[in-house]
């Protein structure tokens, strides 16, 4: 007897590994066609370089670094694009039906011309607009005759047979992948399955969704999958090689909108009247010299929502930040000092850009504008100084990278520099005292009389969950902050102890204010701002209204480097820089000047506050400067 039920026991068996076979080529096609979407994108890559090779020169070692840069944005690429066969597979598993090899055949069709299209045209497209395919594309449908009058008929036809060919191409891949691999009983609809085997064949798509899922997401990491992490180069033409278009015009559809459209409260915007703007300056005119040299070494460190509510010298709570409270008495203190926003990637554009905010844009996430902003270390660049930027977090997140190689920052240091266990020691990547130790190594490590630098630090501690190894307050929250405190004075300190402070300016900025109540409160953007170092004057306090836009005509005006193109940011030591501050919030604005502060939403058109009483006139210069602001991003010309 033991025979016959040896030999049944085989024949289920081999019943059971006949029925998965279908399942089993359903999964190599998904795992083929995605690795074929792969190949297409790469294809797509060196074919922009290839187009574009006469107007920027670039190596066989450019070519590997924009193919290993984009990789990732590819891979998230092409899990969109297989999310669809993915649930046609599953939908087999439980539906047997010939209707779903129609599906498919129908969706391959779609996804070949559409992604061949997009490669094509934005590698054609590309000499002409200096950017990478987005939804500004859709702006310009109205002027095609305009477009067409550019360029010479054959040059038109021969892009357009180019482009079919290549549509043909991807088409022919595809289809053959799906004649090869996609099951024969699926296309015939006579897929027969047991309890058995439908349940270890939806366990293995779940487990294909999943991967897929982490391919589309960009990994496990806290930041998600965005433009902004194939960013690489000091070259704008490798970093936009290196991005996948598909991903880049499907991104752009979130953000698109016509800027100059929205706000426009008034038809005419009286230019006479110059209160309330960002008036140009005379740069002969002599102004308050805070620095005795001009050419100091600079450490810009960004605070995580360090805003004024931790400070007692601004109103905060006591006790919370005692380092920063006496490092107040030996430095240049600003007092009146406003965050332009309420988020990192806003706040760091007016920080580093020394550009106006926007209520419901992030310049970080549009990168078309993006790369025509100032920037701060770009402009120190140019006059000789080295720029580097640690973040102790995921460098990529929001578009951050993106972001600072644009800005001119030549060397970036994330979380991947750091060890595993480093990188883990708080919710967001590098407890602040770790990495602060790592920059101060990093400064110690510079010659004194060397060629000067522009090193940037941001923490990252004081965010929520607000867990850090530090226990002094009872108060999570407060003792997050208080753990920064003390990060950044123990730096402050030990870079007192080198040749290096002699020459040293010490910016110390939050990236905006911390939230308590709500955005509404001005004092959410009531921050502090404090210079130090060897390299200023002597201490004293500040007491200039002035928003975080206004920190890089400040600092450049005491360089003595030109400050001409940041036309949102002012040098507030000079006498006849105009005094008020203007900041942005997801609903609203509030401006406020020297007879007082208004607050306005912008949702609901009403005033929320106004003190010490309304003014008609504050609410005027306000609404004109969030229409201006929108104009001129919709403006905004390319560098």
């Amino acid at each position: 007897m033991a025979a016959p039920a040896r030999l049944s026991r085989c024949g289920q068996g081999l019943t059971f590994v006949y029925a998965m076979k279908p399942f089993k080529s359903i999964l190599l096609y998904l795992l083929s066609s995605f690795v074929l979407w792969l190949l297409v994108f790469a294809a797509g890559k060196l074919l922009f370089l290839g187009y574009n090779a006469a107007e920027y020169a670039w190596s066989w070692s450019d070519a590997r670094d924009v193919l290993w840069h984009g990789l990732s944005m590819d891979a998230s690429t092409a899990g969109y694009l297989m999310a669809v066969p993915w649930l046609l597979g599953l939908g087999m598993l439980c539906f047997p039906s010939r209707w779903w090899n129609r599906l498919l055949a129908g969706y391959l069709v779609f996804a070949a011309i559409a992604t061949g299209l997009i490669v094509m045209v934005d590698t054609f497209l590309y000499p002409f607009w200096k950017f990478k395919l987005s939804a500004t594309v859709f702006t310009y449908m109205e002027t095609l005759d305009g477009a067409a009058n550019s360029v010479t008929t054959a040059f038109m036809l021969s892009r357009c047979l180019a482009i079919v060919v290549g549509i043909l191409l991807v088409t022919a891949g595809e289809f053959l992948l799906f004649s090869k691999l996609w099951p024969a009983q699926v296309r015939k609809g006579t897929v027969r399955t047991s309890p058995r085997t439908l349940t270890v064949a939806l366990l293995s798509m779940l487990f294909a969704g999943g991967l897929d899922f982490l391919a589309i997401r960009g990994g496990v990491s806290t930041a998600v999958q965005n433009v902004g992490t194939a960013y690489y180069s000091q070259t704008l033409f490798l970093n936009h090689a290196a991005v996948n278009p598909a991903f880049s015009l499907l991104s752009s559809f979130k953000r698109s909108k016509r800027f100059g459209e929205q706000y426009q409260y008034f038809h005419e915007l009286h230019p006479e009247i110059t209160e309330g703007t960002y008036t140009p300056l005379d740069g002969s005119m002599p102004f308050d010299s805070l620095l005795r040299t001009e050419r100091p070494n600079i450490l810009l460190v960004i605070m995580e929502g360090f805003g004024g509510q931790f400070v007692q010298a601004l109103g905060g709570a006591e006790d919370v930040t005692p380092g920063f409270g006496k490092l107040i008495e030996e430095g240049v203190f600003f007092d009146r000092y406003y965050s332009n926003s309420f988020r990192t990637d806003r706040g760091t554009v007016s920080l580093l850009s020394g550009w106006i905010s926007y209520p419901s844009v992030s310049l970080m996430r549009l990168p078309e504008k993006m790369v025509q902003l100032p920037g701060l270390a770009r402009s120190l660049a140019r006059e000789g100084y080295a720029t580097q930027f640690l973040y102790g977090g995921d460098i990529t997140f929001m578009g951050t990278s993106g972001y600072l190689v644009s800005n001119g920052f030549t060397k970036l240091y994330g979380d991947k520099e750091f060890s595993i266990a480093d990188a883990r020691s708080s919710k967001w990547g590098v407890a602040d005292g770790i990495a602060a130790q790592r920059v101060e190594e990093m400064l110690r490590s510079k010659p004194a009389d060397g060629k000067p630098w522009f090193f940037t630090f941001q923490t990252l501690s004081s965010h929520e969950p607000f867990e850090v190894p530090y226990h002094r307050l009872a108060d999570p929250v407060q003792n997050a902050f208080a753990y920064t405190d003390s990060c950044v004075t123990a730096l402050v300190d030990g870079l007192k102890q080198t040749p290096l402070w002699d020459n040293l300016l010490v910016i110390l900025v939050p990236d905006h204010g911390f939230l308590t109540t709500s955005y509404e409160d001005p004092e959410f953007f009531h921050s502090p701002l404090l210079w130090l170092g060897g390299a200023i004057r002597a201490p004293r306090r500040v007491s200039y209204l002035m928003n975080q836009s206004d920190l890089c005509a400040t600092l450049l005006a005491q360089l003595g480097v030109s400050t001409t193109d940041y036309p949102y940011s002012r040098n507030v030591m000079h006498p006849d820089c105009p005094r008020f501050v203007y900041s942005t919030f997801p609903s609203g604005i509030m401006y406020a000047d020297s007879t007082g502060t208004t607050v306005y939403d912008i949702t609901s058109d009403k005033v929320i506050s106004s003190s010490p009483s309304p003014s008609e006139r504050r609410l005027f210069l306000a609404k004109r400067l969030l229409q201006q602001s929108y104009s001129a991003l919709d403006n905004m010309e390319k560098r």
